[in-house]
């Protein structure tokens, strides 16, 4: 008979950005060759948005699942649980997340983790930063220790930040790691920043994971994202170009008797100001506009601005 479990951590996963959080998890369970342990009947939480078709058929609807793994410490460490999901709850969110956490009580659960993406401008080849957010006060020493930069401000969405709160509300702690990624690729699988996740989460658990296999994804995918980014920083300026009224700013400015020669021209400022309008409606333009930024030497003027673009995580 399986003993009971000692001292046990919970992570929760969901499909997100760049496939951060369901990379992480998905690759804790086979790294540590973990057990289902449980399910949660997740079809109240979903509504079926569409349906499949073979041959003039209707196929039945896919059911979301919600699917709890264990791992047994061999050694005298806390155990481990994670719970993988195949999609956020489309209904009810809040009660699908109690719910889960009704599962991880049954088995003693002791803190809560989650893992999230955060998209910021950095390049493909950087080492992802991972930024933490925890629900009390007494685990911040926690993140100082692994050398774990906070969350100043921003906005986690989805079940990612929601499920924390809630487990705070039953007297559990709860962290949120999240990978960075670069903001252009948030459709593109990205290993690199799953890999950082499960480091930090390495270090605060006491759990070794090997990342070797993870790691080698990484490489491979990194190379198509330099390459992607190469080709989009290319259509950024010649967008930008293609724009570019005949003569230069500096002369408009002139011409139009203002005070600062150097101030940009009233036409680029309100194309800057177009192009923000239009990131933060699609992160992709986000490219283009930081063409436009680096084209007049104004990316400085505009960084704060242009950071807060992606003060969102998922």
């Amino acid at each position: 008979m399986d003993r009971e479990l000692r001292q046990p951590w919970l992570v929760a996963v969901w499909p997100g950005m760049g496939g951060v959080a369901q990379i992480a998890g998905t690759y804790l369970v086979r790294a540590l060759d973990m057990q289902p342990l449980a399910e949660l009947d997740a079809r109240p939480f979903h509504a079926t948005q569409s349906i499949a078709v073979k041959d003039g058929l209707v196929q039945p609807p896919d059911r979301p699942r919600s699917v709890f793994y264990v791992w047994r410490n061999p050694r005298a460490g806390r155990d481990l649980i994670v719970m993988l999901a195949d999609e956020q709850p489309s209904i009810d969110a809040a009660r699908y997340g109690e719910a889960l956490l009704d599962v991880a009580a049954e088995h003693g659960v002791e803190r809560v983790f989650t893992f999230a993406a955060m998209a910021t401008p950095a390049h493909p080849s950087a080492d992802p930063r991972v930024f933490a957010v925890v629900t009390d006060a007494s685990a911040l020493s926690d993140l100082d220790r692994a050398q774990v930069a906070r969350l100043q401000e921003g906005e986690i969405t989805g079940l990612n930040g929601v499920f924390v709160t809630l487990a705070a509300a039953r007297g559990v702690k709860g962290t949120c790691l999240l990978g960075e990624f670069p903001f252009f690729a948030a459709t593109v699988p990205n290993p690199k920043a799953s890999a950082a996740v499960l480091r930090v989460f390495s270090q605060l658990s006491g759990i070794e994971v090997g990342l070797a296999e993870l790691l080698a994804d990484a490489r491979r995918i990194e190379k198509g994202l330099i390459e992607h980014l190469e080709n989009l920083q290319k259509a950024a300026r010649l967008a930008a170009r293609s724009v570019e009224a005949p003569g230069g700013e500096h002369e408009h400015a002139l011409e139009a008797g203002l005070q600062d020669p150097f101030a940009p021209a009233p036409d680029v400022v309100a194309r800057i100001e177009a192009l923000f309008a239009q990131a933060r409606r699609d992160r992709s333009r986000a490219l283009e506009l930081k063409s436009e930024l680096d084209r007049h030497g104004l990316f400085r003027d505009y960084e704060d601005r242009f950071l807060d673009l992606f003060k969102r995580a998922s």
